[in-house]
């Protein structure tokens, strides 16, 4: 790693961290979805939504510190790209949730679990590789094990696709069903783009 001779702002460290960790409580909740009863899904989604909230209230405090500090522990630009996707993932997480609720959805087509399972996943190693960031170590694994499961990811997606072009849905499930998966893929595109913007980060700094 570069020796630095000036002293940098390590709370965005922390910021992050707590930033990951409430994706890992938006993943739970997705997963609490799954196996949830139509009738408890409302109050699932307004627990998602107050995720969400938190999860805007953390990527302003990020951005706050961005524009009020002199010295920052890596490229701004950077900062902000890892804060947005960071966003982007309790966005759509939160937006998956709202759509089968608005749209109730009585049962999910079979796969959207392993979409979520891979969700879940994901959370879990952005979460472990968060506090890394302070010393750039023990990150390649993580980078490439959510590259790997966003091409899983893919791979479910279009297998849910093909279900649901299968003739077993009328057109308006369809076009319900469909957006709730595709909302779903981006989570994992999401998630894609903070592996990739934590690689970036961590070329950069050795």
């Amino acid at each position: 790693m570069r020796f630095r001779l000036t002293p940098r702002e390590t709370s965005f460290y922390d910021m992050f961290a707590a930033s990951a960790d409430n994706i890992v409580t938006g993943s739970k909740l997705l997963m609490e979805l799954l196996g949830a009863d139509p009738s408890a899904r409302a109050e699932i989604a307004e627990r998602m939504r107050a995720a969400e909230h938190a999860g805007d209230d953390a990527t302003h405090a990020i951005f706050h510190q961005l524009n009020s500090s002199f010295i920052t522990p890596f490229d701004r630009e950077d900062i902000y790209n890892l804060a947005s996707s960071l966003d982007d993932i309790m966005d759509f997480m939160e937006e998956a949730v709202d759509l089968v609720v608005l749209y109730n959805v009585e049962e999910l087509p079979k796969g959207v679990e392993q979409q979520i399972e891979v969700l879940a996943r994901a959370a879990e190693l952005t979460a472990e590789a968060m506090p890394h960031l302070r010393t750039m170590d023990n990150l390649t694994e993580y980078w490439i094990e959510v590259n790997r499961l966003e091409n899983q990811a893919d791979q479910i997606h279009r297998k849910l696709l093909a279900q649901l072009f299968n003739g077993k849905y009328d057109a308006i499930e369809v076009l319900k069903l469909k957006q709730i998966v595709d909302v779903l893929e981006e989570a994992a595109d999401a998630f894609e783009h903070v592996a990739n913007t934590v690689e970036t980060i961590a070329v950069k700094e050795s």
